[in-house]
């Protein structure tokens, strides 16, 4: 993290914020120095120092914004502003931001806190925050026009409020909404309970992130705004697969995972080896009485789900979203499907023009993991990430949950790959095989048909050759 006070003296923003409520002048006589982040790593909890404690979240390939006190008073400072984001490695792109990150940094609080967070806009256009899910007055609620005066490009707004309950929520902008979204601007708010509650368990590891999406042509840097359906790249904190760090606990721990989504379809969020309970919204904690164990959740659009589970099967788990077309990465939506089709003759011809020319999809999706086919200079494969037994064949919205039973009380530190016991992996078969029992697709129907044709008909199944309306 490194300071920007500098370029604050020489644009001349330091001393000159503009209100957005009722804040005295002493309280806007000088600003929190703003920190800003650049690395992409997840950061270890930020334990604090001032206020009240709390148990402290760990956000996935994020960090936790610092705060001063300033007579009971939390005080915090966004800077909105273009970023540079590394969405896996060899990969970056041109985001916008706060405090040098696309999500902007978590901000955690305690119910009961009053809170103070100066906005300083240094994006080419006007801007604001909405506070997603908080209980505020009217003139807080951040909606460009409705509540307030849009942030102008070079100034500076604060927002002052009390966190008055306890739960997982968001912000982002509520100013030419789809641009400044579309290019990344939201960030992760938790909200802690000052005391034991009764809804709320304590948990020894506490994780969140943010769902996002991103249009992005290979090869280019910039995300195109005026997209609505047909995303490229599906994102965890503007991170791609294999860019997703894993979620590293200790066997047995009480593990809680905090997840908004701000993309715009919905994603079943699912958990291998472990069954959870969904224990939040952005509504507050869940009444006991409606929650049951699940492996699979579905988050909407704009909204935000707290799974708890117990992590007591040791292991590396896949953690993922179900839509398999949201585990892919750029490159892979207009393939067409060619499975059972016979290349040989027309590839010889092509080859004969092109020796470079490489068959792809014949047998399957799975050939492009292993070609070497070369790709534009910034993005990363469609399929990709190499596992202890060869390649993994995901992208986007994949991670792993690494459980492991010597991993020591709050490290956080990647362990390596699992090691599983001898007889416990699967393994080729050599012995003696039955023929086995085989369907057969002929059936039956509930009337006849009032016309039958000639001849039976056989058809292929083909994916879609348009990925929208998901």
């Amino acid at each position: 993290m490194s300071s920007r006070r500098e370029f604050f003296k020489l644009a001349g923003i330091a001393g000159g914020a503009v209100a957005a409520g009722a804040v005295s002048r002493v309280a806007m006589a000088a600003l929190p120095e703003p920190v800003i982040q650049t690395s992409a790593d997840t950061a270890a909890p930020l334990i604090p120092e001032t206020g009240r404690a709390y148990n402290p979240v760990v956000t996935l390939n994020g960090w936790t914004l610092p705060w001063r006190m300033n007579q009971g008073v939390k005080e915090f400072h966004l800077v909105a502003e273009p970023v540079v984001r590394e969405m896996a490695p060899g990969f970056k792109a041109h985001l916008w931001g706060y405090n040098g990150q696309s999500p902007g940094p978590t901000i955690e609080v305690v119910e009961g806190d009053r809170v103070r967070i100066f906005v300083t806009n240094r994006l080419p256009e006007h801007t604001s925050i909405h506070w997603h899910g908080q209980r505020l007055p009217n003139g807080m609620d951040g909606v460009a026009g409705l509540n307030q005066p849009a942030i102008p490009s070079g100034k500076t707004f604060v927002y002052e409020f009390v966190a008055r309950r306890p739960g997982t929520f968001m912000y982002h902008p509520h100013a030419d909404e789809m641009t400044q979204m579309a290019m990344g601007m939201m960030g992760f708010w938790v909200t802690h309970p000052k005391g034991k509650h009764p809804l709320i368990d304590e948990v020894n590891r506490d994780f969140c992130f943010l769902l996002n999406a991103f249009d992005i042509d290979p090869g280019s840097y910039t995300p195109k705004t005026m997209t609505m359906l047909d995303f490229n790249l599906w994102a965890w904190n503007s991170r791609i697969f294999p860019g997703v760090d894993s979620l590293n606990v200790r066997l047995n721990d009480k593990v809680r995972i905090r997840i908004g989504n701000l993309t715009m379809t919905n994603h079943p969020i699912h958990l291998h080896g472990h069954e959870f309970l969904v224990t939040g919204t952005d509504g507050g904690p869940t009444p006991k009485s409606t929650r049951w164990y699940e492996v699979t959740t579905d988050i909407a659009v704009g909204q935000m789900r707290q799974i708890d589970f117990l992590a007591d099967e040791e292991g590396d788990w896949a953690f993922h979203c179900h839509k398999s077309h949201h585990t892919m990465n750029a490159m892979g939506h207009d393939v067409p499907n060619l499975i059972g089709v016979d290349h040989r003759g027309v590839a010889k011809k092509i080859k004969s023009l092109l020796p470079e020319y490489m068959v792809m999809g014949e047998r399957g999706m799975a050939d492009m993991t292993e070609m070497e086919m070369p790709i534009p200079d910034n993005t990363v494969p469609m399929m990709t990430g190499e596992g202890p037994f060869g390649s993994v064949e995901m992208g986007g919205m994949f991670s792993v949950l690494k459980v492991r039973k010597n991993q020591k009380p709050g490290d956080y530190k990647d362990p390596g790959w699992f090691k599983p016991p001898a007889g416990t992996v699967a393994h080729e078969y050599t012995g003696p095989l039955t023929e086995p029992a085989r369907f057969k697709s002929e059936g039956g129907q509930s009337m006849p048909r009032a016309n039958k044709p000639d001849k039976a008909v056989e058809v292929r199944a083909r994916k879609p050759s348009s990925h929208g309306n998901h």
